[in-house]
């Protein structure tokens, strides 16, 4: 995010406080700033009118036997249109990009780690598609839950400190009541806790303190999604890179600190790190390709595939402006 005349270091700071813990109280939020809780939420319901902001509760893939993968699929022009839409519309995506001038669709697939994603079985049958492939994600660097564990923002460490909520990787099994519950999680985050008991037919007490669990064990996480071309990203683009096995993880960890950054990702495929970037301008994604990228360790060869239009993120179809 840059700051403008509409966007400031406050809205920065409240950002940042998000994803440090999307479900933090706007009180203590205003307390780590040093505003007003009428303040903090002023500010949160206009960058969700204005930027587009969510706070989306995530179920960890690992931690339900679950696996994402990227899934590219090239197809003729004149199809890609409704293909994405209706990609969009498939239980198993989370994300649906149309890149590369409208001749190529990429979304992100979930499903059983047995099974793979079903819509791989059907998209070679899909009339005036021409290439498929997929990228199993073998390790995130940055995004989603590891959203601020390598990228500093405009909170320091003893604010992020204050924010953060301890939670642990063992991980614990979904009851049906966990379900109902993640289910309007994902649709928002920050949904209060008598919606939540009403969805799972459960006590107050019992959606607060399954809610709790699920963050201890490290089942759940909150990720805050919003539109950067609004706050002055205007260029968009997914990166697909190969690089040395050796330098793969050190390549990863210095793209996960890059501010152009907004996913990063070891993947399997005929390219092995997968990044999607936010610049200001060609004349920015230019700069970034050729300093930063080009720089990084064990780096052989880049592709870019330019993003024209999102059709869906984090789970929700988005409505053209």
């Amino acid at each position: 995010m840059t700051d403008s005349d509409d966007f400031d270091l406050l809205d920065r700071k409240i950002l940042h406080a998000l994803m440090v813990d999307g479900r933090a109280p706007f009180q203590r939020v205003a307390e780590v700033l040093g505003v007003s809780p009428q303040t903090v939420h002023r500010r949160y319901s206009r960058l969700r009118v204005e930027a587009g902001l969510r706070v989306v509760g995530q179920v960890r893939p690992e931690a339900v036997g679950d696996e994402e993968w990227l899934v590219r699929v090239r197809c003729a022009p004149d199809r890609t249109g409704s293909l994405a839409r209706a990609l969009a519309r498939h239980a198993e995506t989370s994300w649906v990009h149309v890149a590369s001038g409208g001749t190529e669709i990429m979304c992100v697939a979930r499903a059983g780690a047995a099974t793979g994603p079903s819509l791989l079985r059907a998209l070679p049958n899909t009339p005036r598609v021409t290439g498929i492939s997929a990228h199993c994600l073998l390790h995130t660097f940055y995004g989603g839950e590891f959203s601020v564990v390598t990228k500093t923002g405009p909170l320091d460490d003893a604010q992020v400190a204050a924010l953060r909520f301890p939670a642990g990787t063992d991980g614990c099994p979904l009851t049906g009541t966990d379900r109902a519950l993640t289910a309007v999680l994902a649709r928002d985050g920050r949904a209060g806790y008598p919606d939540l008991a009403r969805a799972a037919g459960c006590s107050v007490s019992t959606a607060q303190r399954r809610l709790t669990e699920l963050r201890r064990h490290g089942v759940l996480y909150f990720d805050v999604d919003h539109d950067p071309r609004l706050l002055g990203r205007t260029k968009l683009a997914m990166l697909w890179l190969s690089v040395g096995p050796a330098g793969l993880t050190e390549a990863g960890r210095a793209l996960a600190g890059h501010p152009e950054v907004s996913f990063a990702a070891a993947t399997t495929g005929p390219t092995n790190l997968y990044a999607a970037v936010n610049c200001t301008g060609n004349r920015d994604l230019h700069r970034y390709l050729t300093g930063p990228v080009a720089s990084l360790p064990g780096l052989t060869a880049v592709e870019t595939a330019p993003i024209t239009e999102t059709v869906k993120r984090a789970g929700v179809a988005v409505t053209p402006r």
